[in-house]
């Protein structure tokens, strides 16, 4: 059985990790934005989903195989990195044919779209299963007995604390989304600073190393 100070520890440190700028939560930031609160929390929850993946692929050793695979990763680094610049391209697009102060109707989704977007970008990532793969046994210890319960609790403190810091984001920007809809071209300029963000996280994904 796990410690209740050392599940209190890990859940702080994920809280901290979830912060920190990265791919997903300037994806969250982006998707909130521009298309509310409601496309913000569904790809939220669909990043959610994609960490229950990684963990179970923790989990089962696949983690291991992709780290072992330079192949693998590379290929997987390369569908990452498409997916982003595709989505940099379709908001390219939307902030040349949208009007001022419809931040809202450009590239509206279903809340279903929504949801397997943010799956789609967090399972494009092979970066989050080798850093599951680094970080979840610093806390795991054989000496409390199998690692495999181990790890999937610690997987399921990480996607809850994930989901509090990521729904609050998206909750804010959601807020900000709005406030700045009412103002002559802003649909067009957050759109545009989105492409930009998108095709910044695609080279940063394609870069050589891990």
């Amino acid at each position: 059985m796990m410690p209740p100070d050392m599940l209190a520890a890990f859940f702080v440190a994920s809280v901290a990790l979830g912060i920190a700028p990265g791919p997903d939560n300037l994806f969250v930031l982006t998707q909130s934005t521009l298309h509310g609160a409601r496309a913000g929390v569904m790809v939220v929850l669909g990043l959610c989903t994609g960490l229950l993946v990684h963990t179970a692929a923790v989990a089962a050793g696949l983690a291991a195989l992709i780290q072992a695979s330079a192949i693998a990763f590379t290929i997987l680094k390369a569908m990452g990195a498409a997916y982003l610049l595709w989505l940099a391209w379709q908001a390219w697009r939307a902030a040349g044919t949208s009007a001022a102060g419809t931040i809202r109707a450009s590239g509206a989704l279903s809340a279903r779209q929504y949801f397997l977007r943010g799956i789609a970008m967090n399972l494009s990532n092979p970066k989050v299963s080798l850093f599951f793969l680094a970080f979840l046994p610093q806390f795991a210890d054989p000496a409390r007995g199998a690692l495999v319960p181990q790890l999937l609790l610690l997987g399921s403190v990480f996607i809850v604390a994930t989901l509090l810091v990521f729904g609050a984001i998206a909750l804010a920007a959601a807020r900000l989304g709005k406030w700045l809809g009412s103002a002559p071209g802003a649909h067009t300029w957050l759109n545009r600073v989105a492409a930009l963000i998108f095709v910044a996280l695609a080279a940063r994904l394609a870069l050589p190393g891990r």
